[in-house]
């Protein structure tokens, strides 16, 4: 996220408000914890009939709307209200000013549980509303600080509340999309991860190379990097549009291998005794691998599509979210960056979470036990990461 971690600038040592407010990545990776504990349990009583949600989406609809444009999409804010400042030079949002913008992502949140209640076009506005304004919040500091080199990921903010907006607009009119939104709702992250994950995977695992005097080290980004970048989203384009096109098919398995070739040169073999690093390197193998298994159900229809998708949003989205909110939590607030038991075990469960979710659908009579581990580990994961970075995001500085 930024070139020093554990470091703080004078004018935010300065701020005397509530600690949970002086960050971006302290109100929205606490309340995206949460929201990941709670939202699948929640949803998993709605599908079984133990709960009634009183939302105009049907609970698996309601589920993946919570965890792309809920979950995600709070980890983006927090992640780029905090990193913006250290790429513009530029104070960071705070105070109340931050209170807003985290309230109107709660919003959100609760306007899509009750949107049968207030009505789906009044729940529509509130929701969407959150990314539109958090990208123009962004977008002004780019544009303030001329930071142009990092204008991609703001914009790529605009993309994604384009996709919430095609998902309302989906479930309102009777016209069929074909799942066009949420393809693009998935294309979003995983590109940002293709992009951002494959700048600070390397230089993450680098810093903690040479500190332990090694002399393999990763590749610095080359023109092979950009080419791989290139590709992955021609290839999630292409998916988006024509899902089951044999040239989207093509596109996945270059951009699969591609991807596989770029982390093999990060040298995440190396980085075994520090697991806040090497999940890093586990949360981008997702991506190769999910671009591949989309590739094989093209080619081999009887694979079911959701395997793969799964392996981009549990498995990619959910691991790198993990891993980058805990680093960037440790690293923000002043602690060591080591994971420790707590974190190592919640990166082995979303890693299982994950796993266990993507052979649900090929496992048969097995398939409803395999759900149920994978909803386990998965909410086992994000209370082992609320119990142990919860206090720093919360308190103040460790240091």
């Amino acid at each position: 996220m930024t070139s020093s971690e554990s470091s703080a600038a004078p004018e935010r040592r300065a701020y005397s408000g509530p600690a949970i407010l002086s960050l971006g990545f302290r109100p929205f990776f606490f309340m995206a914890g949460l929201w990941a504990l709670v939202s699948l349990p929640l949803a998993l009583a709605a599908i079984f009939g133990y709960l009634a949600i009183p939302s105009a989406f049907e609970p698996l609809g309601w589920h993946a709307h919570e965890l792309l444009f809920g979950y995600t999409a709070a980890v983006m804010a927090g992640f780029l209200l905090t990193a913006i400042p250290n790429w513009t030079g530029r104070l960071p949002l705070r105070g109340w000013p931050l209170a807003a913008l985290a309230g109107l992502w709660l919003a959100g949140r609760g306007a899509m549980a009750f949107s049968a209640a207030i009505g789906p076009e009044i729940a529509a506005a509130v929701d969407v509303s959150f990314l539109f304004v958090f990208g123009a919040v962004v977008l002004r500091e780019i544009l303030a600080g001329r930071n142009w080199r990092n204008l991609p990921p703001v914009l790529a903010v605009f993309v994604f509340a384009l996709a919430n907006t095609g998902a309302h607009y989906a479930a309102l009119s009777d016209i069929g999309t074909g799942g066009l939104e949420s393809r693009l709702a998935i294309l979003v992250p995983v590109g940002l991860i293709t992009m951002i994950g494959g700048r600070i995977v390397p230089s993450f695992s680098r810093n903690w190379l040479v500190k332990r005097g090694a002399t393999s080290l990763p590749a610095a980004f080359a023109r092979f990097d950009g080419a791989v970048l290139v590709l992955t989203l021609a290839a999630l384009t292409a998916w988006t549009i024509l899902p089951e096109a044999t040239i989207t098919g093509g596109l996945m398995a270059l951009a699969a291998a591609g991807n596989l070739i770029r982390l093999g040169r990060w040298r995440g073999h190396l980085t075994g005794a520090e697991a806040l690093v090497w999940i890093l390197h586990l949360a981008y193998l997702w991506i190769p691998i999910g671009l591949g298994l989309i590739a094989l159900s093209v080619w081999w229809p009887a694979l079911p599509q959701s395997a793969a998708i799964h392996a981009l949003t549990a498995g990619a989205i959910g691991s790198m979210t993990l891993a980058v909110m805990s680093r960037a939590t440790l690293g923000h607030s002043g602690r060591a960056l080591h994971a420790g038991p707590g974190l190592t075990a919640a990166f082995l469960l979303i890693t299982l979470a994950a796993l266990a979710r993507i052979v649900s659908p090929l496992a048969g009579a097995q398939e409803t036990a395999l759900l149920g581990l994978a909803a386990l580990a998965w909410v086992g994961a994000f209370a082992l990461f609320l119990i142990v970075c919860g206090p720093a995001l919360l308190g103040r500085r460790g240091d």
